[in-house]
């Protein structure tokens, strides 16, 4: 309407003011309602053209949406673990700090677990400290058999020096039974010392192996004990949160409710038209007004483009995706930020807004090869922004009656 009037006031008004002051046609007499056509065809026909052009310059070259909003993610209470509720310790709507218990699940299982791997591991160093004193006993046979070979050692020498000096003092069968206990007790010896190795490997290697495989049984067990317990992983508000004892929980298909993480709105994610691609730049200095700031105008810029459109992806499933799935066009997705610090503080998360980006082409005009009709033309698009601008603004000023006053929210 704002485009129509403006055009009208160029090429109607003037037409009508030929025919009434060049021609002398008068309203009411020449110019009637069956005649306002045929007397006013080539302003109507101009006003409509410059109307059409007007706009579509308007709107391609400042894009406007109203799909904008300050997205956020929440967070999803679950256990890790599948039980039954035997504590709560929020409500609904209840400001929590990361770290703070949120419920928790009957743990007679996980702690019947824990005593357990605790019973397993005392089991454990007991049973080190049994082998402690059989290697101390290994280690004693261990001198035993030294000292009892050393004795068969010094029987043999002394009758093999015996016999060697005089065969006839002792028999030849006393020192091949002397020489024999000297194996004997060399065997014995190497027994012993094999028992002590052997018990040693056990103390070295097999024990902390099953220590430390006790040591891991009780550490998950203090895990899944743990993991009963829910607790708030960011600060947050507690919402949608109604669970009572005795109540199941699943982290597949039951969870227990929704934490909202506090973030104060830093910025807005808007979608533009596909077609105006072209025109929407890092950078581009924008406007928005929303809902929940009525009668505010807050100046934006651009500072991000996502490169792709969502309506054109493709998950991998059991059947062949069609191109007529994609038909929908889908929007560019644009973040912008205030253009100051602090604009949109008290804008609660998810708020719906209208928005406006503008083109500038003043690093264009600062060219000094431009030609002139080249420089009115990009004048005269930029100018075409305020319109824009003032659409926004009566935007602004009708939300609250369209809202409040024909819609009754």
């Amino acid at each position: 309407m704002l485009e129509l009037t403006l055009c009208s006031m160029l090429t109607i008004l003037p037409d009508y003011l030929y025919r009434r002051f060049a021609q002398g046609k008068r309203f009411g007499h020449e110019i009637t309602l069956f005649t306002v056509w045929y007397e006013l065809r080539w302003g109507i026909t101009l006003c409509l053209m410059l109307t059409v052009t007007l706009i579509t310059t308007i709107f391609y070259f400042h894009p406007a949406t109203t799909a904008v909003n300050s997205v956020f993610r929440t967070v999803t209470i679950l256990p890790e673990t599948s039980g039954r509720v035997a504590e709560t310790f929020v409500e609904s709507n209840q400001r929590v700090k990361k770290g703070d218990p949120l419920f928790k699940l009957d743990d007679s299982e996980q702690k019947a677990e824990v005593q357990t791997a605790q019973a397993r591991l005392a089991e454990q160093e007991a049973a080190r400290v049994g082998v402690v004193a059989q290697l101390a006993q290994a280690e004693a046979g261990i001198a035993q058999a030294r000292a009892q070979l050393r004795q068969a050692q010094d029987e043999y020498n002394t009758r093999a020096d015996l016999f060697a000096r005089n065969s006839g003092a002792i028999p030849k069968r006393e020192v091949e039974q002397a020489l024999v206990r000297v194996q004997a007790q060399e065997a014995s010896l190497a027994a012993s010392e094999a028992t002590r190795d052997a018990v040693q490997a056990q103390l070295d290697i097999e024990l902390p192996a099953r220590l430390t495989t006790v040591k891991t049984e009780l550490a998950q067990a203090q895990v899944a004990l743990d993991r009963t317990l829910v607790v708030a992983g960011t600060d947050g508000i507690v919402q949608q949160f109604a669970l009572r004892p005795g109540d199941v929980v699943n982290p597949m298909l039951r969870p227990a409710g929704i934490l909202v993480p506090d973030r104060r709105v830093t910025g807005l994610m808007a979608g533009f038209g596909q077609i105006e691609a072209g025109v929407m730049k890092v950078g581009m200095i924008g406007e928005v007004t929303c809902l929940a700031k009525p009668l505010t105008i807050i100046p934006m810029v651009v500072t991000e483009i996502q490169d792709v459109i969502a309506s054109g992806q493709v998950r991998a499933t059991d059947q062949l995706v069609g191109v007529e799935q994609f038909s929908k066009p889908g929007t560019i997705t644009v973040l912008m930020e205030p253009l100051y610090e602090g604009q949109l503080d008290g804008l609660p998360q998810g708020s719906n807004c209208i928005a406006n980006a503008y083109t500038s082409n003043y690093e264009a005009l600062q060219d000094p090869d431009i030609s002139s009709f080249h420089a009115f033309v990009l004048h005269a698009i930029d100018a075409t922004g305020l319109v824009h601008g003032m659409i926004l603004r009566m935007q602004a000023l009708m939300l609250p009656m369209q809202n409040l006053v024909f819609k009754g929210h």
